[in-house]
């Protein structure tokens, strides 16, 4: 045992030795971030300054974006560096932060997102119960029960994963520290803490994606109903992609947490991190707000006041020409 050295830092896969290979995923994930960046921020720019967005659906978007900036900065930008500065080793304290900031982003996002499926179920299959439903406070405390659930999870996931004693190998097989390949690295042989803890986070997840799935089921089975063809289209095109994103997003994730670990590196694995790590977060602004007409109306008020102003004035104008107020 005294020949046994603890490790006090690990090393992060690269996702190629050549350096110009290097550059190249430097470079798309830039591309990326900083589309991530800009999408999330104009959303929380966006529903924090038009009034008009001050409704549930769009205080749980803005959250939403908060969730992604933070559950993206994670990861990315450290690979970034690494990629740049061709140094790949993390500190065992920034690897648990990793560990549980994902954890609690990631989970929170989850969380988030059922109560953003259950908010649209509300709004289309029972709208006239919605303003007694979805009042602003219970939409506060199930933000914060998001929140808090996903924070001690993350808690009880990253103490019984460091909680293992790492004294071998050092090599993480990921561009950023994972549970799963953290527990390939560890020299104890009792994982039940650990396993323990990722069974409670597997039930939970399971247990989001099945109320996210039950609601969009009501919310097309309502749809079908709909006499309006130009109705059901639309709530079809905007609902679909949500659960699409929301599939590849818990299908990814669980894929890299159940599935046995390999003693070699495998380049599925790196790209299965990317759907789960880089892909909810670049395209949630996409699917959740580009999509819609409100949105639309509000970024061009906010990126184009005078455009708008003058419109507005013209349309104004038109009104009492006519005689109308």
């Amino acid at each position: 045992m005294s020949n046994i050295t603890a490790v006090t830092e690990f090393l992060l896969q690269r996702f190629s030795d050549i350096r110009e290979l290097q550059l190249i995923h430097t470079a798309l994930f830039l591309l990326v971030y900083l589309a991530a960046l800009m999408g999330n921020l104009l959303i929380i720019a966006v529903t924090t300054v038009d009034r008009h967005l001050h409704t549930p659906m769009y205080f749980f978007l803005k959250n939403l974006s908060v969730i992604d900036l933070g559950y993206i900065s994670v990861t990315v930008p450290k690979s970034i560096l690494n990629s740049l500065t061709n140094v790949n080793s993390i500190s065992l304290l920034g690897c648990a932060a990793q560990v549980f900031l994902v954890f609690l982003f990631g989970g929170s996002e989850l969380a988030l997102l059922t109560v953003m499926s259950h908010d649209r179920y509300v709004a289309i299959c029972r709208p006239l119960h919605y303003e007694i439903t979805m009042p602003h406070g219970a939409c506060v405390r199930m933000l914060a029960a998001s929140w808090f659930s996903s924070c001690l999870n993350a808690i009880l996931y990253t103490a019984s994963t460091f909680s293992l004693s790492f004294c071998g190998p050092n090599a993480v097989y990921q561009f950023f520290c994972d549970g799963p390949q953290l527990l390939r690295l560890a020299c104890s042989t009792d994982h039940v803490t650990e396993d323990v803890s990722l069974a409670i986070s597997t039930c939970l997840a399971v247990l989001c994606f099945m109320l996210i799935v039950g609601s969009y089921a009501r919310i097309f089975s309502a749809v079908l109903r709909m006499p309006s063809v130009e109705g059901r289209s639309k709530t079809f095109s905007t609902c679909l992609p949500h659960l699409v994103v929301v599939t590849l997003f818990v299908t990814s994730a669980f894929s890299a947490y159940l599935k046995p670990m390999s003693d070699s590196p495998s380049p599925v694995d790196l790209l299965v991190s990317v759907f789960y790590a880089l892909v909810p977060p670049t395209l949630n602004p996409l699917i959740y707000s580009l999509r819609s007409q409100d949105m639309k109306a509000a970024m061009g008020r906010l990126l184009w006041p005078k455009h708008f102003s003058k419109e507005k004035l013209s349309i104004r104008s038109k009104f009492l020409l006519h005689g109308l107020p």
